[in-house]
Order: C-alpha cells, then sequence, then structure tokens
C-alpha cells in the first residue's frame, strides 16, 4: 500500500483520491477547532501561503476524538477557520485518528511514523510530513509548531 492507495472525504462529502496529490509535498493535520493548539491554524496558513507554489499542501482533518475539542459540522468547521484564521488549504471531512473506526489514511500514516511511544496519536494538531513520493518521512506532535518545521519542509520542496 502507499498514501496515494487511499480515498477520503473533503469537507463537502465528496470523494478525494489521494492520487490526486502525487507529485506534491504534503503536511496532513488532524485539527480541532477548540483545542488548545488551534492558533496553530495561523502558523498553517502561512506555510502554506509561503509554499503552495512550489507544490506543497496542507491536508486539515477535524477530530473530534480528543475532548470534543472539534464539535459542530463539516460546514462550521470550514466556516470558522476560514473567519478567524483566513485559512485556504484544504478541508476534509471529521475524521477518527485511533482506535475501531480510525480513517485509514491515518492508520496508514501511524504505521510508517510512530510516535514518541508508538503509533497511536496523543492529541489534535498531529502532523504528517509526506514527500513528492508519498513517502511519509517525519511525523511532529502537537507542541511543534508550524513555524518550526518550515525548514523540514523547504529541504523536501
Amino acid at each position: 500500500m502507499s498514501i496515494y492507495d487511499y480515498k477520503v472525504k473533503d469537507a463537502k462529502g465528496e470523494t478525494v483520491d489521494m492520487a490526486d496529490y502525487k507529485g506534491k509535498v504534503l503536511l496532513i493535520v488532524n485539527t480541532a477547532t477548540g483545542c488548545g493548539f488551534t492558533p496553530q491554524y495561523d502558523g498553517l496558513e502561512k506555510l502554506y501561503a509561503d509554499y503552495n507554489d512550489k507544490g506543497f499542501e496542507i491536508l486539515d482533518f477535524p477530530c473530534n476524538q480528543f475532548g470534543n475539542q472539534a464539535p459542530g459540522t463539516e460546514e462550521e468547521i470550514v466556516s470558522f477557520c476560514k473567519m478567524k484564521f483566513g485559512t485556504t488549504f484544504k478541508q476534509f471531512a471529521k475524521v477518527e485518528v485511533n482506535g475501531d473506526n480510525e480513517e485509514p489514511l491515518f492508520t496508514y500514516l501511524k504505521s510508517q511514523k510512530k510516535g514518541i511511544g508508538g503509533s497511536k496519536i496523543k492529541w489534535n494538531f498531529t502532523k504528517f510530513l509526506v514527500d513528492r513520493d508519498g513517502n511519509v518521512i517525519d511525523r511532529f506532535g502537537s507542541t511543534t509548531t508550524p513555524e518550526k518545521i518550515a525548514g523540514k519542509i523547504e529541504k523536501v520542496l
């Protein structure tokens, strides 16, 4: 299996084939609108603005699995992010990232890069960096801000 074998739902409920992202550098993030890390949306949008024209994409997957911090519908989440943080990157349907109902894409991501203490995602704003060939090359925990990974993104681009 590769990252390009997966299909996911976007925030509008449309199926998106991950193969559409072949040749792009990706940052895949599980997010939440009511989390202490939510201000990271500012940094994510800055990364997107700085690198999108070089083949960089951010894939935002809201996750309500940690402390019920992503309540609301996908439409409400998209609206909140655009109004509060000015986000312009792609947002997807809410997912679970651990357990019996986890999104298969996240099962794959976790199998490729384990975090501290194993593969389980510990909280919102865990980030996976994927190179242009679909290889998961790094994983960053919630406390690693987008600004701290800009250099790694530049190297992969």
